[in-house]
């Protein structure tokens, strides 16, 4: 008897010829780019370093898209957003030891936001390795020990004919659910040395399902059908996991209203009859969730931003829905379902009962009026009008990256994202610098569309150098600077904490002429010339920088107890 998993494709008198008779000037550097595009790659994204050479050389041998950053972190955030962007895994080259560590805090966002990165960085010679102190440059005693907290798996070459499988096995990792990012390195001689080891031109690059257990979703879906007033919490694990659509249909199915994450945005139609849009830091949202007598909470972990700073005390009972384990019941008791979101959404749908709850709409509506009469009262018509600019500016369809920066806090709660996978942020993270690059990661990724980056002149001075990067590849991005004249966010949060603000006051360039000493346009500001600029800058092709001279505001904080 013959099972199908013992069929073995037999190779032709063609292919067994080339593998025997392997193109001369080959090396290890041309096995991994020969892998990486049988995987079905396209572009790469890095920086090039002396033990990573062997690597980059093989570059000019293939047909791989090279997109050089100029700062190795910078590289990251560009790779997180392609990944995003398309659903890819994004190759992120890398050199050893600096290179290598200045990649953390990229990896790092990657991992929160589950985006799909493919690491693969050099090493020190093979002879090096093992933990002596050789005195190689760039040498650590454990390179890869830096990134084992970071990243979803780790994989070490240490010959060449380990180099495919090691690259398949990461590809696959990277794009099992949940996505992530993942880490390959490989020896300095490895990289240099002659190969004949037969071309790479075939690869496994499907990843490995997670479908929910089905006696969960069968108790999950009796909850849901029976329940008197659900509710659902859509994060990041919705988007990553193209379940939108599915999302939609089970809230409708349930007449459930649906609250997105920062993560989520765009999960659910920011306009529909059950959407109390993003407000997750307010009183009002916080109230109407506990109030939920079934909760589902599905690609989110209902973390800090999540649960307005774990102030969020459920009444009812919680089914949440996520592919990282780890996520799941780490801060609210609930029925767990290990799972990717689009497949239990699926069975959800196969199996609920549709309710009928004419009440529904109606609470939204007035949870809504709530929280803009909370905000209304509080005089911030400055910060609404500027989200609204660069909201009216955005054309449809267009992605915009936001930096940690008083701005994007807005657009967590307030900024309608349009669609699915149109509006992303370093908030998995939240460290600074992440809008520029990622934003230019996505140009790349689509070229059609324009791209917006938005940063305040903090996290603006980590990106400054991609400016070049931007102009060299004519990336069609805009760049939205909010200069405050300093870490905006931090001198409010000191000033209310401690009655002043320390180091938080910057010295900063002026970012129009900076721009276009790179050949890059700027154009200078205002809250009233707004959209009008940054309508322009968006339809113009290419690079362009737009800066607003403002001191924003946040709206007030409902989780210390005052509303």
């Amino acid at each position: 008897m013959t099972h199908d998993h013992d069929l073995v494709l037999r190779p032709t008198a063609a292919q067994t010829e080339a593998a025997l008779n392997p193109p001369p000037g080959r090396t290890g550097g041309d096995l991994v780019v020969e892998t990486l595009a049988a995987l079905g790659a396209t572009t790469v994204f890095g920086l090039p370093g002396q033990h990573a050479l062997g690597l980059f050389d093989a570059l000019r041998r293939s047909d791989l898209r090279y997109v050089g950053l100029r700062v190795e972190n910078n590289a990251g955030f560009a790779a997180d957003a392609y990944g995003r962007i398309t659903g890819e895994a994004a190759p992120l080259l890398l050199s050893t030891g600096p290179g290598a560590l200045t990649s953390l805090a990229a990896l790092q966002e990657a991992a929160a936001a589950s985006a799909p990165v493919l690491a693969i960085c050099s090493q020190v010679p093979t002879a090096g390795l093992g933990g002596g102190r050789h005195g190689y440059l760039h040498e650590l005693p454990d390179q890869a020990a830096s990134f084992r907290g970071v990243v979803k798996s780790v994989h070490t070459v240490r010959a060449q004919s380990q180099i495919p499988s090691a690259i398949e096995a990461a590809w696959k990792s990277a794009l099992s659910a949940p996505h992530g990012p993942v880490w390959v390195e490989i020896p300095q001689d490895v990289l240099l040395a002659g190969t004949a080891i037969p071309v790479v031109t075939g690869g496994d690059a499907f990843p490995e399902e997670l479908p929910p257990r089905p006696e969960l979703t069968a108790v999950a879906a009796h909850l849901l059908s029976t329940a008197v007033r659900p509710a659902i919490v859509a994060g990041g694990g919705v988007v990553r996991a193209d379940a939108s659509g599915k999302l939609r249909q089970l809230a409708e199915t349930l007449a459930a209203p649906v609250v997105t994450t920062p993560g989520g945005k765009g999960a659910f139609p920011w306009n529909h009859p059950l959407s109390l849009r993003s407000w997750l830091e307010d009183r009002h949202t916080t109230d109407f969730l506990e109030d939920a007598d079934v909760l589902l909470v599905v690609g989110s972990g209902l973390g800090e931003l999540s649960s307005n700073y774990h102030t969020f005390r459920p009444r009812g009972r919680i089914v949440q829905i996520d592919a990282d384990l780890g996520k799941l019941e780490s801060n609210h008791p609930a029925l767990g379902i290990h799972a990717d979101a689009r497949l239990a959404l699926q069975a959800l749908l196969e199996t609920v009962s549709e309710r009928d709850d004419p009440t529904a709409p109606e609470r939204v509506r007035t949870l809504l009026a709530k929280v803009a009469d909370r905000i209304a009262a509080q005089e911030l018509t400055l910060e609404q009008d500027v989200l609204a600019s660069v909201r009216r500016a955005l054309p449809a369809g267009s992605a915009s990256f936001w930096d940690m920066t008083v701005l994007a806090y807005w657009a967590w709660s307030a900024f309608d994202a349009g669609a699915p996978n149109l509006m992303h942020s370093a908030q998995g993270a939240g460290g600074l610098g992440y809008g520029f690059p990622a934003a230019l990661g996505a140009a790349v990724a689509d070229p059609t569309r324009p791209v917006l980056a938005v940063s305040g002149d903090g996290g603006a001075l980590y990106s400054v150098a991609e400016l070049a990067t931007a102009r060299q590849h004519d990336l069609n991005v805009t760049w939205l600077i909010v200069d405050d004249g300093g870490y905006g966010i931090l001198r409010a949060y000191m000033t209310d904490a401690f009655g002043e603000a320390t180091a938080t006051d910057l010295t900063r360039p002026d970012f129009v002429a900076l721009a276009e000493s790179f050949g890059v346009p700027g154009v200078r500001t205002s809250p009233q010339t707004l959209e009008t600029d940054l309508a322009k800058a968006l339809r113009t092709p290419g690079p362009s920088v737009v800066v607003l001279p403002a001191v924003l505001r946040m709206f007030a904080a409902t989780h210390l107890g005052s509303d």
